[in-house]
C-alpha cells in the first residue's frame, strides 16, 4: 500500500486503485451457514453508500462520536470504513447515552435506545436482509442504504490526526490507527496477497486488526468468521485450504 496513506479510507482507496477485483472480506457465520465474499470494489461500494447515509441522511460531521454495538461482521467492517471516510470517531461498544449516533445489532436495541441522536439498526441477517418488523425508533440499515450513492466525497476533508477509534479504553487518531495496523501486519508477516483467517470479535483492537485493519494495511484480505467455535476441526482445516488462507489469528 502507499506509504502516504494516513487514514483507513486512504488505505481502501489505495486497495481499490491497485486491484479492485480481488477479495477483501470473506465472511462466514457458522451459526447460520452464511458465506459472503466481497471484492475490494464491492466492499468500497458498501462503504460509499454507508458514508453517504451517515453524512447525508444522518447529518454526521467530523468529530461526532458513534457508538458501535455490532459483532465481527462484514457490515460492521463497512461501518468502520464509512466512519473513517466521514471523519466520525467510532467508539467500540461505547455508551449510547454519551454518543451522537448509535449503530446497533438486533441484540443490543434496548441499550442503544439510550442514544438521544440518530439510531441505526442492523438485522445482521444473511444477504444483508432487513428486519421482518422494523424496530421502533431506529432506521433499518438494510432499508436505507441501497438507495444511497455509489460514490462518496466528504463535505470536509478528514483530519488524519483527528479522533478515529476508541477501543480497549484507548483513543486512536486515524493516523495512529494506520500506524498500528502496519506494525501488526509486519509482526504477522503479512504482505500483498496474504489471507488472514480470524475468529476474534470486533470488541478489541486485536480483533479489529486481525479482522480488518492489518490486512488492509498490507494489501491482503481477511476471512472473518463469526461463531467459529461451532465449526469442527475438520471443517476448519477444509476452510483454510479452500480459502487459501496464509495466516490464522
Amino acid at each position: 500500500m502507499n506509504a502516504t496513506d494516513r487514514t483507513p479510507a486512504d488505505l481502501l482507496r489505495s486497495a481499490l486503485a491497485a486491484d479492485p477485483g480481488r477479495p477483501l472480506v470473506t465472511f462466514y457465520d457458522d451459526a447460520t451457514g452464511e458465506r459472503v465474499e466481497l471484492s475490494v470494489a464491492t466492499f468500497a461500494n458498501w462503504v460509499a453508500k454507508t458514508a453517504n447515509l451517515l453524512q447525508g441522511d444522518l447529518g454526521a460531521e467530523p468529530g461526532d462520536r458513534l457508538a458501535l454495538l455490532l459483532p465481527a461482521h462484514w457490515q460492521s467492517a463497512a461501518w468502520l470504513l464509512a466512519c473513517a471516510s466521514v471523519g466520525v470517531a467510532v467508539e467500540i461498544g461505547g455508551d449510547p447515552a454519551g454518543a451522537d449516533l448509535v449503530v446497533s445489532g438486533p441484540d443490543t436495541l434496548e441499550e442503544a435506545r439510550a442514544c438521544s441522536g440518530e439510531r441505526v439498526a442492523l438485522a445482521l441477517r444473511p444477504l444483508g436482509g432487513r428486519f421482518p418488523q422494523p424496530p421502533a425508533g431506529f432506521a433499518d440499515y438494510a432499508v436505507e442504504v441501497p438507495g444511497q450513492g455509489d460514490r462518496f466525497a466528504p463535505f470536509v476533508p478528514v483530519d488524519p490526526e483527528g479522533p478515529g477509534l476508541v477501543v480497549d479504553g484507548e483513543e486512536l487518531s486515524y493516523e495512529e490507527l494506520v500506524a498500528r495496523a502496519r506494525r501488526d501486519a509486519a509482526e504477522l508477516g503479512l504482505g500483498a496477497g496474504s489471507r488472514v483467517l480470524t475468529g476474534l470479535g470486533y470488541d478489541s483492537w486485536a480483533g479489529l486488526s486481525a479482522g480488518l485493519y492489518a490486512a488492509l494495511a498490507a494489501g491482503g484480505s481477511v476471512v472473518l468468521c463469526r461463531n467459529l467455535d461451532r465449526l469442527a476441526a475438520e471443517g476448519l482445516a477444509q476452510r483454510i485450504e479452500s480459502e487459501r488462507v496464509t495466516h490464522t489469528v
